[in-house]
């Protein structure tokens, strides 16, 4: 690694502190339980936050089910047959061991704004001086006439909740048949992560190119045009699978059917397509847990929040990260977006509980990685500083990168990126 890239990972994971640093605690701190539901890039790097800013004085505790971490992103590279589950997966131990956080493994039932109280599935109740809510996304399969059914909902794996299915849609890829058809549909945005459904394709395309070179990959996408490095994937396609890689866009996906062995898609003006492996990526929303408790009011889909605290709008002591939150201008919904909203809430919080100002001026950097074969990536960054005129993120243009092609370079530091975000977050 070069220092530039040493200087950009630290950049990643400190810009949006600001320059206070850690928060020195006070006896309000130790008396304070701070809540944090959800185990992600938001969630995670929230709770270890929380602890270290007020310098392990304040409680806090992650509700989160699962046994371990497994990140979405790098999960293309498991469709595209160059990683593997367990190379996503980290455990969650050193939150607790190391840094204190008390976990509960079970899932959020609701919340009572009114008592401060969440409610889990085993029964039992935590209550709160502050909660932290980072779920992620739901997926409306209702959207989609079909995919909502028991036959399709196991037949047709989404990967875009769960990474552990990226392994169980390169499993449909090794078993399609010569010269097959695997076909993808992409969702109106706003959506998790924009560049991966392309990234998704590309792995896949990488793949069939190789272990079965007549097969064809269709993307159709209700989008207008590809909707992040669109002319470095489109440029990437034409160099490198020519008629082999078709993209459709405004083709909005309705219906889902299964047929003799193989799926149609169907289409909003009417078009069917027939793959033998079809990835179907559904209309996206905040997690139910939030849109049931009343915080998503934004079109009914995502929370609007105070980018100052990623506090909530309409509900007291209540903050909200990651993917599903209403987004700032140009502001993706990316794991490494949900880390740094992490520490800007982190941070307010510790600084609200003590007594103290919260930062004016937090700045937020994104970085992501598009893993497009086994050994190549492209990288896209860029820099959001909050306006206390507009009292949100803007992006700050001066400070926008992109990559021209994808290179090796950027496979490494990709890789690099994120083992150094996991230990941010987990460590």
């Amino acid at each position: 690694m070069r220092r530039r890239d040493v200087l950009l990972g630290a950049l990643a994971a400190t810009s949006c502190l600001g320059a206070g640093g850690a928060i020195a605690g006070t006896n309000a701190l130790r008396k304070a339980h701070v809540v944090v539901v959800g185990g992600g890039f938001g969630g995670a790097t929230a709770a270890k936050y929380l602890r270290m800013l007020s310098s392990n004085r304040l409680r806090v505790t992650l509700v989160e089910p699962r046994q371990s971490f497994v990140s979405l992103p790098l999960s293309n590279l498991v469709v595209g047959g160059n990683r593997r589950v367990a190379d996503l997966t980290v455990a969650y131990e050193a939150l607790t061991r190391r840094h204190g956080v008390e976990w509960r493994r079970s899932r959020v039932q609701s919340f009572d704004a009114a008592r401060r109280s969440v409610h889990l599935d085993d029964g039992t109740a935590l209550t709160y001086d502050r909660l932290v809510m980072s779920p992620g996304i739901s997926l409306d399969r209702g959207a989609i006439a079909g995919l909502g059914t028991k036959d399709l909902r196991d037949s047709l794996p989404v990967g875009w909740t769960d990474a552990t299915e990226a392994a169980k849609i390169h499993a449909a890829l090794a078993a399609m048949p010569d010269g097959g058809v695997f076909a993808m549909t992409i969702p109106e945005a706003p959506l998790r992560c924009p560049p991966a459904p392309y990234e998704r394709a590309t792995q896949a395309a990488h793949w069939l190119r190789v272990h079965n070179p007549r097969a064809k990959v269709l993307v159709f996408d209700a989008n207008a045009d590809i909707l992040s490095e669109a002319n470095q994937f489109r440029s990437l396609w034409a160099s490198r699978f020519g008629d082999s890689l078709e993209y459709h866009p405004q083709f909005n996906c309705t219906e889902v059917v299964r047929n003799a062995g193989k799926y149609e898609a169907r289409f909003e003006l009417g078009e069917t397509v027939t793959a033998d492996v079809l990835n179907v990526i559904p209309p996206m929303s905040a997690a139910d847990i939030v849109v049931r408790g009343g915080l998503a009011t934004a079109n009914g889909r995502w929370c609007d929040v105070d980018f100052l605290t990623f506090a909530s709008k309409v509900v007291p002591r209540v903050h909200v990260l990651g993917d599903a939150i209403q987004i700032a201008p140009q502001m993706p919904k990316s794991g490494q977006m949900a880390n740094q909203h992490a520490k800007v809430c982190a941070a307010a919080i510790v600084a609200d509980l003590a007594g103290r100002p919260v930062n004016p001026e937090p700045v937020c950097f994104n970085l992501c990685f598009s893993f497009v074969s086994n050994d190549e990536a492209m990288h896209i960054a860029g820099e959001h500083r909050y306006d206390p005129v507009q009292r949100t993120m803007l992006p700050v243009l001066a400070k926008s990168d992109v990559s021209i092609r994808p290179t090796r370079d950027d496979f490494a530091r990709g890789m690099a990126w994120a083992q150094g975000i996991w230990a941010d977050m987990l460590a």
